[in-house]
């Protein structure tokens, strides 16, 4: 219990042998009764108990002197001289008996005894003996004068000019009596006024005394005195070991800058100090407060500051190496596309589609280009930019291929069934396929900004780690995991699609188109991709999560452009550039004829399969001239150079071709 009007951090001490009491500027820590009849290592556990609340080494002692004896004894047993700031009620007074042999215990105690001073010419009984009179004989005195100047003044007024008792006073009127002798005031055997306060208190007056030992020598030395305030001599004072610094007792130790104080029920000046940890700080001496999402404490947790915004840069390693392959793509990418405009003309280029190969360039280079969108500072322009490149770059390469593979396997579907030429095959019509695929993915990615219109957002949730010290806020575009995969998933049902169409025309004869390319692109492509899901989403919950799946998705990106690149187009180029003798023209024929032909090579391109090329075909052509004459065979350098074996119509003809996708070579 402390004191009603006492500061909290104000000082403590521990009470011994009286109930706890409130007093100004003093807190008592914690109060021990000493029984009446105490069992043997009763006064151990008493100090054993002072001792829970070390810092609070001031103990008041109300207790008779055997009693005030036995502590001193338990607390030199405990080895705590020194320790203990002993402050005695009169019963210790200026005793010698409380601290015989125990001086180094006592020492530095403060002890008071009411003012008093010896009665002279009043006692008859042992005037010429050494009998030395008891110090309260003053106080007996004063008491009994004090009964009778109320006793008279109550006579006074209810029996005024009567001898003796009148009918109002037979008998005393006990409550009545007290009125009056609270009501008195005269002076006193020693010279001092006699009064009482309301409460019926007289006043205090009271001597200080501490025990002190100078020079080897143990005495009890007057330091101040109480008469209606303190008069204390500071400078007279000797504590424990000899110095004159004030000790200190406090219950609690004051709390570092962060903690807030628990305190002890219903001892103000008890508390634990609990540190404000996490996301809180000291909002004042007894509570935290949680931060705002946007803020973190600060070092010692005694203000919030905002939490830094993050975002990836450009010098990040991170970044480095998915931009520069993002470069070096685009290089190349432009390479290829000023090559083929270059030679526009030539039967490669017309060999290999020039309208869907510039349509598959166009995707390849916006996939590179998608790195550097990923990588630049998210506001509402990159973002928006992100939702349509994102998936686009993607969807025009797999629309492109998917067309592709579609018109060779419609192809050689129709050559088993009959000679006529399939449906939608023409360039134009070629374009049409890949435009509408390619507006599917337009078509929701417009929905999406309508249904949520883009916008960068602050993430502070993401790196909200355990400490405070390590919180980012990550400025990124509002793309959740869930909306990355459905701005993907048209991309990768069209490249399912292209893989499924790779695979039906992988009979298809090694010299025969790019069936053989675009099915090792798809099939490398869906490995890189089925490598890139586990990495994005198992790092989910990582620290480094944004940097990992950036650079996870972009390099994949850049990955699957490059593998399209390079299988499809860099043998192209090689040959337009380097072995120009083979991009000659070569003689035209019908699709009818083609389409025939390379059916039935591929009935017989197991059987040649070991042999150098030619040597089937040869081996066919000399079969069929045994049926008739009118035979011959024509030979051109290995493709995509043509390659053919004829036989007179009224016999039987087989064609092995390198065909002109667009028709126009």
């Amino acid at each position: 219990v402390g004191c009603r009007d006492a500061p909290h951090g104000g000082g403590s001490a521990g009470e011994l042998g009286r109930p706890p009491f409130a007093c100004r500027a003093v807190c008592v820590a914690q109060s021990v009764k000493i029984p009446r009849e105490p069992k043997p290592g009763e006064f151990d556990k008493i100090i054993r108990r002072l001792l829970e609340t070390s810092h609070a080494r001031a103990v008041i002692i109300f207790a008779n002197e055997d009693d005030i004896r036995r502590v001193l004894e338990a607390a030199k047993r405990a080895n705590q001289t020194g320790h203990f700031i002993w402050m005695g009620s009169d019963s210790w007074g200026s005793k010698i008996s409380p601290v015989l042999h125990l001086e180094e215990v006592a020492e530095g105690s403060v002890t008071i005894l009411p003012k008093r001073v010896s009665v002279k010419d009043r006692e008859r009984i042992g005037q010429d003996s050494s009998y030395e009179q008891e110090g309260k004989v003053q106080f007996v005195i004063d008491a009994v004068y004090a009964m009778g100047h109320a006793l008279h003044n109550m006579h006074k007024n209810l029996c005024p000019g009567k001898v003796g008792l009148c009918p109002k006073m037979d008998p005393v009127d006990g409550v009545e009596l007290l009125k009056y002798i609270r009501n008195v005031n005269f002076s006193g055997i020693a010279g001092t006024p006699v009064t009482f306060n309301e409460n019926g208190d007289a006043p205090g007056r009271y001597d200080i005394y501490q025990y002190q030992i100078r020079n080897s020598t143990p005495e009890y030395k007057v330091i101040g005195q109480w008469t209606d305030h303190l008069h204390l001599k500071v400078e007279s004072m000797l504590w424990p070991g000899g110095g004159s610094q004030l000790p200190s007792s406090i219950c609690s130790l004051p709390c570092k800058p962060g903690e807030r104080k628990k305190l002890v029920k219903g001892i103000p000046c008890c508390w634990h100090c609990e540190r404000c940890d996490g996301y809180q700080y000291q909002l004042d001496e007894f509570h935290c407060k949680r931060c705002h999402f946007n803020e973190r404490p600060n070092e010692n947790h005694t203000s919030c500051t905002p939490i830094p915004i993050i975002k990836l840069e450009w010098s990040s390693p991170w970044a480095v190496v998915p931009v520069f392959i993002a470069i070096v793509g685009i290089i190349a990418t432009l390479f290829v596309v000023v090559t083929f405009v270059r030679y526009n003309d030539t039967p490669i280029v017309k060999a290999s589609g020039r309208e869907l190969s510039y349509v598959l360039l166009t995707g390849i280079f916006l996939c590179y280009a998608t790195t550097f969108l990923m990588i630049a500072e998210p506001d509402l322009s990159t973002c928006s930019l992100r939702r349509i490149f994102l998936g686009l770059g993607m969807s025009i390469s797999y629309a492109a291929l998917l067309t592709k593979t579609n018109r060779i396997y419609r192809i050689f579907e129709q050559g088993k069934k009959s000679v006529s030429a399939p449906r939608f095959i023409s360039p134009a019509s070629q374009l049409v396929i890949t435009f509408s695929l390619i507006s599917l993915q337009l078509v929701g990615v417009c929905i999406w900004f309508i249904v949520d219109p883009s916008h960068s957002v602050i993430d502070y949730e993401d790196q909200r780690t355990t400490n405070p010290h390590f919180a980012r806020g990550i400025l990124k575009c509002d793309i959740s995991d869930l909306s990355l995969i459905c701005l993907l998933g048209y991309s990768m049902l069209l490249m399912v699609t292209c893989t499924v169409y790779a695979i039906k025309t992988r009979g298809v004869p090694e010299t025969f188109n790019e069936a053989k390319p675009i099915g090792f692109t798809m099939y490398t492509t869906c490995i890189v991709w089925l490598a890139f899901i586990p990495i994005f989403f198992g790092t989910s919950q990582s620290a480094e999560k944004m940097y990992i799946q950036t650079t996870t998705l972009t390099i994949s990106v850049s990955l699957s452009a490059s593998v399209s690149l390079g299988m499809l187009y860099m043998p192209k180029v090689y040959i337009i550039l380097f072995h120009p003798e083979q991009n000659v023209p070569k003689r035209k024929r019908s699709l009818k004829a083609v389409v025939t032909a390379a059916t039935m090579s591929n009935k017989f391109s197991q059987k040649g399969g070991f042999r150098p090329n030619g040597e089937a075909k040869s081996e066919l052509c000399e079969n069929l001239e045994t049926q008739g004459k009118g035979s011959y065979t024509v030979r051109t350098p290995s493709p995509p150079v043509l390659e053919v074996a004829f036989v007179s119509r009224y016999r039987r003809s087989v064609w092995s071709a390198v065909l002109p996708q667009s028709g126009s070579g």
